[in-house]
């Protein structure tokens, strides 16, 4: 162990243990992910090379090889539990992505909530054993958050009683799906359901894409991977490309919208419904954002307690880089927003799974604000998170930009998350709708309910300069109360300005369409400020629900990370809360002043507090980021199995540069 490393972790005052209890949810969950972790860490069949050196045709063979192993490996431990699926498929390949994502996480979870009972029995189990591989097809080259703009057609055929499934347009070729290039031989397509001479706007259909004995592609397909990417180089995202291909009346997924034999279209309860998927994934992607900015902050706080650099006395031994406020400054808030994110994760996660629930039951009335809360907080949580990656990686100096760092492949793996299921900006747009619904709702005189209940003070409050002279004078910057009302206060205002400027432009006769886009930056700004509050909120409560419960000592260090985190959040936002006199410069500060001192209370518990997030170094991948701290001797190994060291001298010496010397 490196005396670095040692010394920082006798220093911590909580034992890491017990948070990493209380991020896996109890004692017994983190019993149970350690031992399917240890169950592939002892399996020679998920043994590898470094994928920093293999080709992107051997990293996708690779990939396949592990994920043919991890599906015989969780049929032989019964492993069917969602949780443990996905503890088993992220150690087995180590957090990368792999060909078979999107028939577990989403393929798989639309059959079981889409499919009717019939539908289930015919393509679910046979899709659970591994029998048939699918992807789900939505995005298209020409269109992919506007789903009212896809253009793929299936148009049904009463007489045959099929749908034609078609790609009328370049365009229209899906584009972008997971798995679909090379691993699936089924897609669940999105398109636009044509019966009796109307259209009825997006439906999902279940459609065979290749033969299930030779895997070659059926008449009337054209599917192929799309190239290399900014990353994901062990994934075939692919394109497909459909020419009047028939599929079976019974292959669209019927369980809330159906077509008749004869072609009768009948209409779901609600056609949100059809949109469960992505909302199940915009859910999840909140729980990624904070286990993504966790592995690099890991990295980075590790790397920094090792790396001696400079000096801050002359004369003096070079101090760890932790040591530099400026490092804390750049590392600590982040730490804390990886925190925040783990609980509001979690809470994503209950909610979803409790709002789903209560629609099988046939009450969609939370449907709405589900919809707009995994909207803006999919974007809120992958923006913060993706800067958040780049900065541990800076954090890092040079060896960050090196692949051994780790950092890298996290960032071009997590980074499109920022785009796929709902480009951000048009998601916080989205978010944004439901915000504005909500204001006018209050408007009229109607309570706003669940998460935007803070908007009912709006008609008294008339967010006035002069009627909030007040609010200022009650501002305790250590009360997580106190914190997270003057949040509120933030988000309430700027919803209010955006409402009334979007007012403004439809008053100047311009229809709502053009209105909205020209409020639009006024409406992403108050739906940022909704999700920063939404996020300051969930922390504070989770502090609530742990205070007796907890060790002192455990809850002292995170209401520590909750204060640096919505602290920091006032002084990166201090504009929004000077100008609606919600706090005072003289506040501000005593905030920024806050910060440093937080920084110094939180910097002996650092590297504690990256370790109870509990990675392994297999799931790390990262050689500066090592649980011993033994970064050097390592780095030279590593460094040593680049394919270009294989041999003394390249071959390029003796075909190239040799013929120069001799033509002197």
């Amino acid at each position: 162990m490196n005396p670095d490393l040692r010394k920082e972790r006798a220093a911590a005052t909580f034992d890491p243990e017990l948070i990493t209890h209380l991020l896996d949810g109890s004692p017994e969950k983190t019993r149970r992910r350690r031992e399917i972790e240890n169950m592939i860490l002892n399996d020679p069949d998920f043994e590898h090379e470094d994928y920093n050196f293999l080709t992107r045709s051997e990293r996708y063979e690779v990939a396949i090889k592990k994920s043919a192993a991890m599906v015989k490996k969780m049929r032989e431990f019964g492993i069917s539990d969602p949780d443990e699926i996905m503890w088993f498929k992220s150690f087995a390949h180590r957090g990368r992505p792999e060909p078979l994502d999107l028939h577990l996480g989403m393929f798989l979870p639309t059959l079981l909530h889409q499919a009717t009972a019939e539908q289930q029995e015919r393509f679910f189990m046979p899709a659970w054993n591994l029998e048939i591989t699918g992807t789900y097809a939505q995005t298209e080259m020409g269109h992919g958050t506007h789903l009212r703009g896809l253009e793929t057609t299936a148009t049904y055929d009463p007489k045959t009683q099929e749908f034609i499934m078609n790609s009328p347009t370049v365009t229209s070729i899906k584009w972008w799906p997971g798995g679909l290039g090379k691993t699936s031989n089924h897609a669940i397509v999105l398109a636009q359901l044509i019966t009796q001479g109307t259209c009825y706007g997006l439906h999902a259909f279940v459609v065979p894409l290749r033969e299930m004995g030779t895997h070659k592609p059926f008449p009337g397909i054209t599917v192929g991977d799309i190239g290399p990417k900014f990353g994901y180089e062990e994934m075939d995202n692919g394109y497909l490309k459909m020419d009047n291909y028939r599929i079976p009346r019974e292959n669209m997924l019927m369980k809330y919208a159906q077509v008749k034999p004869d072609g009768t279209y009948v209409k779901p309860v609600s056609n949100k419904l059809t949109y469960g998927t992505m909302v199940f994934v915009r859910s999840y992607l909140v729980g990624a954002a904070a286990q993504s900015l966790s592995k690099a902050c890991t990295i980075a706080i590790r790397y920094s307690a090792v790396r001696h650099q400079s000096e801050i006395k002359p004369g003096e031994p070079e101090p760890q880089v932790l040591d530099f406020q400026t490092q804390q400054y750049k590392l600590f808030p982040f730490l804390a927003t990886a925190y925040a994110f783990h609980f509001v994760g979690s809470y994503m996660k209950d909610t979803y799974h409790r709002i789903n629930e209560s629609i099988g039951q046939g009450d969609l009335s939370e449907l709405p604000e589900l919809h707009a809360l995994t909207a803006g907080l999919k974007a809120f949580t992958t923006w913060t998170a993706n800067t958040g990656i780049e900065e541990c990686r800076l954090a890092c100096g040079g060896h960050g930009y090196s692949h051994c760092s780790g950092i890298p492949n996290i960032y071009v793996t997590f980074t499109p998350c920022c785009t796929f299921e709902g480009e951000n900006t048009v998601m916080m747009l989205q978010t944004a709708r439901f915000l504005m619904k909500s204001y006018d709702q209050v408007q009229s005189g109607k309570l706003a309910c669940g998460l935007v209940s803070y908007l009912n003070d709006l008609p008294s409050q008339h967010i006035q300069p002069q009627q909030v002279a007040a609010w200022p004078a009650v501002v305790d910057i250590n009360s997580p109360e106190s914190l997270t009302e003057i949040y509120k206060l933030r988000a309430a205002r700027l919803v209010d300005i955006a409402a009334k400027n979007l007012q403004t432009e439809i008053s100047h006769r311009k229809s709502k369409e053009v209105a909205w886009n020209l409020t639009s930056v006024y409406l992403v700004r108050a739906t940022e400020a909704h999700c920063h509050y939404v996020v300051v909120k969930l922390f504070a409560d989770k502090l609530l629900k742990i205070e007796d419960k907890t060790d002192k000592a455990v809850h002292a260090i995170l209401k520590n990370l909750f204060l640096l985190y919505s602290l920091y959040g006032i002084s990166q936002k201090a504009g929004d809360f000077l100008q609606g006199n919600i706090m005072t410069g003289s506040q501000i500060t005593q905030v920024n002043q806050r910060i440093l001192e937080l920084l110094a209370v939180i910097r002996p518990n650092a590297v504690a507090l990256v370790d109870a997030f509990d990675f392994k170094d297999m799931t790390l991948g990262s050689v500066l980021g090592r649980y011993d701290g033994n970064v050097y001797e390592n780095l030279f190994e590593w460094a040593k199995k680049s394919p270009l060291n294989k041999t003394e001298v390249h071959e390029s010496y003796h075909k190239y540069l040799k013929p120069l010397k001799s033509n002197l």
